[in-house]
């Protein structure tokens, strides 16, 4: 069993002091921080490719901080994944003339690493892996200036191609975004991407898969309970229907967030859909899974860790992956469906004020002012309907007789 490493802190590296011969501080997943007898820190990533063991610098400590060693460490990590070998993009990169620095692909990861931080982990992984794949083998090492609408909508068509019309659309956005920046640093005249506006086919409207059905939900948390995969995602799995947050949201809950004697969630805006902080009231059933977790995990920086690796939240397809093991197919329940049981059976069950629901939701609620409400607003009315949809399930799994919907008077 390979051994556990104690992700590395800001006190750990600003403490760091040089010894008589060098020395290594390891904080997973192959990164590392590397300190010189004459007190330098540099900051390496190991790796493997083609079967070789490999190392990339990423730059001193403190000038890059461990939040952004860990971003590199992930973004060369998605590179490898997909085939490229991170050392040579930054060799081709400083080996790379004036006008190919001007080329798609070396704008774009500025861009990206510009933008990065005000995204969520998840989200700047999917952008990156989105680019890397689908607009880079084709349009990557053009000159930005020389690309026009025509090669992009052929770039486009070729994810069109493959069924993923709302893939094609959101790649469509990603590089109007690229080349907007490239417009704004004097590096392109203009956006072509804008001109391609009405060239793809709009994709029919999706819903995420829920269960909604006060029956079926009793068996799904049934089968929930029954769950024999790794503890964690078991944890993950019966809080999901709790809390209904986001599952980003979920598998980047950290216990510094978490106050289980306040019985409170507080996820700051970083990590949220609205870039506004949220706060979770947590019910007495969520509190009791909390601390089950807690001596499993609360060592470490992530509620729900992956199981590869505490340094890392637990994977997107975690969930999924359960659900699928449950018996339960992509087309009858997501982890984005919690959201939906919550909100359908709040009001049309429980039948609880919309704007509480809305606000819990995370969703854009406004005061009759039309001003945003604050993290706070409602915040005993949510955490009484939070129990009392807590309490709900409870029943429903322990045989309560099930209400059924409202009806709609015509």
């Amino acid at each position: 069993m390979p051994k556990r490493i104690t992700p590395l802190s800001e006190i750990t590296l600003r403490t760091a002091k040089p010894k008589e011969k060098e020395y290594k501080l390891f904080d997973g997943g192959g990164l590392f921080l590397l300190v010189t007898p004459s007190g330098g820190k540099l900051w390496h990533f190991k790796y493997r490719f083609d079967s070789k063991e490999r190392k990339l610098t990423f730059g001193p400590y403190p000038e890059i901080s461990l939040s952004e060693a860990r971003q590199r460490r992930e973004e060369a990590r998605q590179q490898i994944v997909h085939g490229i070998d991170p050392g040579a993009v930054k060799k081709a990169q400083k080996q790379a003339n004036t006008e190919e620095k001007e080329t798609f692909e070396i704008i774009a990861r500025e861009w990206h690493t510009k933008f990065s931080h005000t995204w969520t982990p998840g989200h700047s992984t999917k952008i990156l892996n989105a680019i890397t794949r689908d607009l880079f083998p084709w349009i990557g090492t053009r000159p930005i200036k020389e690309l026009k609408a025509p090669e992009l909508l052929t770039t486009l068509r070729r994810i069109e191609s493959r069924g993923t019309l709302e893939t094609a659309h959101r790649v469509r956005g990603l590089m109007g975004q690229i080349f907007r920046y490239a417009v704004a640093t004097g590096r392109a005249e203009r956006d072509p991407a804008a001109d391609l506006r009405g060239a793809l086919p709009q994709p029919n409207e999706k819903h995420h898969a829920a269960i909604i059905d006060p029956k079926e939900v009793t068996s799904l948390l049934r089968a929930i309970d029954g769950y024999t995969g790794h503890f964690v995602v078991k944890c993950a799995l019966r809080i999901a229907p709790l809390v209904f947050v986001r599952p980003g949201e979920l598998r980047h809950a950290e216990w510094a967030e978490i106050n289980l004697d306040a019985a409170t969630w507080n996820i700051p805006g970083h990590k949220m859909k609205m870039k506004e902080p949220h706060l979770v009231p947590l019910p007495r059933q969520a509190i009791e899974i909390l601390k089950d977790l807690h001596p499993l995990t609360g060592s470490g920086r992530y509620v729900f860790p992956s199981a590869r690796s505490f340094a890392r939240p637990m994977s997107e397809n975690a969930i999924l992956a359960a659900l699928r093991r449950m018996g339960y197919s992509k087309d009858e329940m997501t982890g984005h469906g919690f959201r939906a049981m919550a909100r359908t059976i709040l009001d049309e069950v429980l039948q609880i004020r919309p704007d509480f629901i809305e606000h819990q939701l995370a969703h854009a609620v406004k005061d009759p002012n039309g001003r945003a409400y604050n993290r706070t607003a409602h915040l005993a009315e949510r955490k009484k309907m939070m129990q009392t949809w807590a309490d709900y399930l409870d029943g429903l799994k322990a045989g309560a007789k099930i209400i059924p919907f409202k009806k709609v008077v015509s």
